[in-house]
């Protein structure tokens, strides 16, 4: 059987504006369950770096992949909502995390990670407009 093992930690020093908020507690301890989780894909030697998925099996997870529109989509929402990325923050990772594929994508972030345009939402009446503009 596969298992799955996690830990939760308090990054909240570093990763909401140097502790700005704090991690609650009250709810732990988290617990996270799975059921009926099926996989499917093919087993590769390690050793080897091969895949054991030949012919009709190859062709159906060659296949299992975005559109050119799914992949569209995905970047622009990307690009208005991330705030903040830790493959892109130089000062604390001079060398990005092995998960990291930095590409096009790191002239939008600057050297701390953030965002340099992040189009937040603006909350509350008509951001911009005062009670006299509703008067006159």
């Amino acid at each position: 059987p596969m298992s799955l093992y996690a830990t939760i930690w308090d990054g909240s020093t570093w990763a909401t504006s140097g502790g700005r908020y704090k991690v609650n507690y009250k709810y732990a301890p988290y617990e996270a369950e799975f059921a009926d989780l099926v996989l499917h894909g093919c087993a590769v030697d390690p050793i080897e770096h091969r895949t054991t998925c030949l012919g009709s099996d190859a062709a159906v997870y060659d296949t299992i992949t975005m559109s050119a529109d799914q992949r569209t989509a995905m970047d622009k929402f990307r690009k208005k909502h991330i705030t903040y990325s830790y493959c892109h923050d130089r000062v604390r990772y001079p060398t990005p995390p092995p998960e990291c594929n930095l590409g096009p994508e790191a002239e939008d972030f600057l050297a701390s990670g953030e965002a340099k345009l992040s189009y937040r939402r603006r909350r509350g009446k008509r951001y911009g407009r005062s009670s006299v503009d509703s008067v006159l």
